[in-house]
């Protein structure tokens, strides 16, 4: 296979640009509050922008597209879901938790929150949730390595492994180097990229089969059931791809974003930016699977990268459709939106291991330098055993991501709404939540009952567990109400 050199010049001059903003922002990293959270100062447009290209990874240029270019558009159930649940989180959680981490300690990282927030002198909360966190972005992590590794084997022809190692170099160095400031300023660039890859591939597809109407004519002829936004699924299957949505609730890397906002009142502005970005970028993805059926249909000597993995679709048509310095953009996107993900979670891992492991128990008194060298290494090993994981080629990235947005969204969600929204939560009921919250998604996961998403009862059982153990001990102190009143109070106060 012959690379395009206009491809590969893109994609190399793509990846020195954010090395490079790596470190400019090594530059304005001083200590580890700035490492990790890049001292509360982003605005509503990097907040808007960085928490939406954190959550969308390869998923939403390669998965999405795929599951809608393979069974129709009944796969879009899961953006119908996903939007939901996003607008729910900003509105709901965002400015309550940018108040309520700051009231409680400073708190840098969700285990810290719970840790100052339900005054776990145990710190058993703060262990178990660094745990869950370790588990599941491990296998996130993988994820994104899987797509960034998929992206370069079609794109450059390279083997697979080769193409692991490739595709995760640069979002290891400029995460090990910058921290969150590198995190948060890439992803506003790859948010940008992505969303000019998502709607301009869609519109170049519908012109190349002769318009609208046409696509639609061609669709509508290979099978009907590719227009049927009920095909093969029963109640249990909509709500299990609906349920998507409940995942956002607990997903560390988004909340971290809402946490480094520089108030709470930016995140009214950023809300209203970053749903209109979501909107339009799910939408594009949906379009890009929807009329590749019809492309494919009319071109099926193009075919045969598709045919053998229908996770390829965007990556296919972009080569095709556009001239090669163009398709390099395009295909860059990729690589932003798996870059903008896998930092952010290696990160997390990181302040897990070095906040809450490292300085929780063996070094209290660390130095602030010394921290921020610890989280780099952090970043390192996590990566490296993500990349461990990603080695087997059959990886599908859907399959990898829905195990952990479950994880996730079971164990953290209801802990986070409850302990933002309701000042009676206590320590037990929290550490209830959580255990029962991951426990039933790892059962619930392996026998597959009902044919339900493991993140329903999941999310369920945690919220019940939480409310009725909580009512059964004794109140939180007058100390830690007061402190829940008085950041509810200046949320309140806009």
């Amino acid at each position: 296979m012959t690379v395009s050199t206009p491809m590969l010049v893109t994609f190399i001059i793509y990846i020195l640009g954010m090395v490079l903003i790596g470190f400019m922002a090594w530059r304005s990293t001083k200590n580890f509050d700035d490492y990790i959270l890049g001292g509360r100062s982003l605005g509503s447009l990097v907040t808007a922008l960085s928490a939406g290209a954190s959550d969308m990874s390869g998923w939403l240029l390669m998965g999405l597209p795929g599951a809608i270019f393979l069974s129709g558009i009944s796969e879009s159930w899961i953006a119908i879901g996903l939007t939901i649940g996003a607008w729910l989180n900003w509105k709901i959680v965002a400015g309550r938790l940018r108040v309520q981490t700051e009231h409680h300690n400073n708190a840098l990282t969700l285990p810290d929150f719970f840790t100052s927030r339900f005054e776990d002198r145990s710190k058993l909360l703060r262990v178990i949730s660094a745990i869950v966190i370790l588990v599941f972005f491990t296998i996130y992590c993988a994820s994104g390595i899987v797509a960034g590794g998929r992206l370069f084997e079609s794109t450059f022809g390279i083997s697979y492994e080769t193409a692991l190692w490739a595709g995760a170099a640069a979002t290891i160095l400029y995460t090990f180097i910058g921290g969150f400031l590198a995190v948060s300023w890439t992803d506003t660039v790859q948010a940008s990229l992505m969303i000019f890859a998502l709607l301009l591939t869609p519109i170049m597809v519908i012109a190349a089969v002769g318009g609208l109407d046409d696509s639609l004519r061609v669709i509508e002829a290979k099978s009907l059931e590719n227009l049927d936004m009920l095909k093969g699924l029963n109640f249990v299957a909509v709500i299990s791809l609906l349920g998507w949505g409940l995942g956002y609730f607990g997903q560390p890397h988004i909340l971290a974003r809402f946490m480094a906002a520089d108030s709470h009142r930016s995140i009214r502005t950023a809300r209203r930016i970053g749903m209109a970005w979501m909107i339009l970028c799910l939408a594009g993805a949906v379009a890009v699977g929807f009329f590749g059926i019809a492309y494919f249909q009319n071109h099926p000597e193009q075919a045969a990268g598709v045919s053998e993995n229908g996770e390829r679709i965007f990556i296919e048509l972009a080569r095709i459709l556009f001239n090669p310095w163009i398709a390099g953009i395009l295909l860059s996107a990729i690589l932003a939106a798996v870059m903008s993900t896998l930092s952010c979670q290696l990160l997390v891992c990181s302040s897990a291991l070095t906040e809450d492991l490292y300085k929780g128990f063996l070094r209290k008194n660390a130095s602030q330098k010394e921290l921020v060298w610890v989280g780099r290494v952090m970043v390192l090993i996590v990566a490296l055993i993500a990349i461990a994981l990603a080695a087997n080629p059959d990886n599908r990235v859907l399959g990898l991501v829905s195990y952990a947005w479950a994880g996730f969204g079971a164990a953290f969600g209801p802990v986070v709404l409850f302990s933002v929204c309701w000042k009676r939560t206590t320590r037990n009921g929290a550490l209830a939540g959580m255990v029962i919250g991951a426990l039933t998604v790892l059962v619930w996961k392996h026998y597959g009952w009902l044919g339900l998403y493991e993140i329903i009862p999941g999310f369920l059982f945690a919220g019940i567990a939480i409310y009725v153990v909580s009512l059964m001990g004794r109140a939180p102190s007058a100390e830690a109400q007061a402190r829940f009143n008085a950041a509810d109070a200046e949320y309140n106060t806009h």
